[in-house]
């Protein structure tokens, strides 16, 4: 390709912003009797977000003096933007309590935006919780064993409006040039019925203390259901629209998530303490609009039964051992309703299938403090299990001879004569052997990680009086230090970011978290 000078460039931009808020509330709270506890709450706020950015650029500077936008000959881009939004809530909420031990609490919202359509814009949230310290109930008040107990639940509705834009709803038109007219073209469908994505939860939850709260911790367990999902919905090409937003289908989700804390060494000159947490959590999509119709989108699928988002690819099956061919399974179905599991060469021959959940579904933390005179150490431990990764740069990194950016140290182990065992195919110039999307580029994402670990001394009392000083800390601090981990790509945690976008389990030569070792010291005055 030709490509001409453009003697310099150069651009400009303007960007104003303003935020208003406004809050109104009143404040009940009494005690009567010295048993009942009352607060309620009434209020409403408004809020108003105004944006405009304007942006010029200009190119072929007679002169390096020149050295604005108007010193350019030509004026070859800008843009004009001006964004708006508002906010509007009632709401309201009381609680009570009785005796220290008998917990009820109630509140209710009513929220409208101007990002849904002008036919729903209002929603309303109500949300309901009580809790019972049974550990204050004379039975167990005197327990040496028994330090705390708590039972608690809840339920609620919430409210969503996260879909991106400032106008999801609205029929949107775009200046165009045609033959040199001015004219108007649609660039968004309209949806005067979009409206609040909706998730109502069900909590139920235990708390928990041991021999002076020595042992202590939490375990609960939570139920949520979400309808009229927020999505892009796709549209056929002949629309004239790629896509519209839509309240799509329900989604149920679940999750149980336990917290341990331990005392486990308390002395006058050394103290070690523990916690740990590990959460489950799945979601399920129970309907779609069309019957249930399965939604594609890129490498992803919003299919009834399966997580939101899921994967969606051809099965990659190896290499062919006598001609170094990759193969993929058609995954094709038999008359007698079974599943073709041949192979073939030809990647458009096998139909995709769901192949793994961009999301973790385990993920736990491991914590330790220890404190020996003035020194003091910590370690957190994290890990996460159950989601995979679609490598996106993979058809650029791992098909030796079609591109040639740095290749990925498998290539090593390519097919190279008749009887090689290996799962990376034959290197072959241009020739697209291995390049398309398949499961060849998805990987479990299982990791755990060294998060964080920090070494700290503390200058004595009879040191830092006599420098004027409260505290003097110095301490070494690494983050990201240690991953153990059999992810064969970039890094477990690396998503992709290109175009300021965050697609569900992909990297495209995504850069990993920062290892950093950092040396300090912390001086109090």
């Amino acid at each position: 390709a030709l490509f001409q000078s453009t003697n310099g460039e150069a651009f400009a931009s303007d960007l104003g912003s303003e935020n208003y808020t406004f809050s109104n509330y009143a404040t009940f709270d009494k005690l009567f009797n010295d048993r009942h506890n009352i607060n309620v709450i009434v209020g409403t706020e408004y809020s108003n977000y105004n944006r405009r950015i304007t942006s010029v650029t200009s190119q072929q500077f007679p002169s390096d003096d020149l050295s604005t936008v108007s010193g350019g000959a030509e004026v070859t881009a800008g843009t004009g933007v001006n964004l708006t939004s508002s906010f509007l809530s009632y709401f309201a909420r009381a609680t009570y309590d009785l005796d220290g031990k008998y917990l009820l609490k109630a509140s209710i919202r009513r929220d409208g935006s101007s990002r849904f359509g002008g036919n729903a814009r209002f929603g309303t949230f109500p949300a309901f919780s009580g809790g019972w310290i049974i550990s204050e109930e004379d039975f167990l008040k005197s327990s040496e064993t028994l330090s705390f107990l708590k039972l608690r639940a809840s339920w609620g509705r919430l409210g969503n409006a996260e879909i991106g834009g400032d106008y999801p709803a609205k029929l949107l038109f775009s200046g165009v040039s045609y033959n040199q007219r001015p004219g108007l073209a649609p660039v968004q469908p309209g949806n005067e019925n979009l409206t609040w994505e909706q998730s109502e939860q069900t909590d139920f939850g235990v708390e928990f203390g041991f021999l002076d709260n020595r042992i202590s911790g939490e375990l609960d367990y939570y139920k949520k259901d979400t309808k009229k999902l927020l999505f892009e919905e796709p549209l056929v090409p002949s629309s004239g629209a790629s896509s519209i937003n839509q309240n799509i289908g329900n989604l149920a989700g679940q999750g149980i998530e336990f917290v341990l804390n331990t005392k486990n060494i308390q002395t006058d000159n050394f103290s070690w303490s523990t916690n740990f947490n590990i959460s489950k959590n799945t979601n399920e999509l129970k309907s779609l609009p069309n019957d249930n119709a399965d939604i594609v989108t890129g490498r992803h699928i919003n299919r009834v039964g399966e997580s939101v988002a899921a994967f969606y690819l051809r099965e990659y099956a190896g290499v062919d051992p006598a001609n170094g061919d990759a193969l993929y399974y058609l995954n094709t179905e038999n008359p007698d309703g079974s599943i073709n599991r041949d192979t073939t060469n030809d990647p458009d021959e096998a139909q995709r299938v769901v192949a793994g959940n961009p999301f973790p579904e385990l993920t736990a933390g491991l914590t330790n403090t220890l404190l020996f005179d003035n020194f003091d150490f910590t370690f957190t431990f994290q890990g996460e299990w159950g989601a995979s990764i679609y490598n996106g740069g993979g058809i650029y990194q791992s098909v030796n001879a079609d591109y040639f950016d740095n290749q990925t140290v498998d290539q090593l182990n390519r097919w190279q004569q008749p009887g090689d065992i290996t799962n990376v195919p034959q290197a072959r110039l241009y020739a697209g052997n291995g390049t398309a999307h398949s499961t060849r580029f998805l990987a479990d994402a299982d990791f755990i990680r060294l998060r964080n670990i920090s070494l700290g001394y503390s200058l004595p009392n009879t040191v830092i009086d006599k420098m004027g000083l409260s505290k003097l800390r110095v301490y070494l601090t690494a983050i990201n230090l240690l991953t153990i981990t059999n992810y064969p790509f970039e890094d477990p945690e690396a998503r992709s970011d290109v175009n300021g976008q965050n697609t569900p389990g992909e990297t495209f030569y995504s850069s990993p978290p920062a290892k950093t070792i950092t040396v300090g010291v912390n001086i109090n005055f």
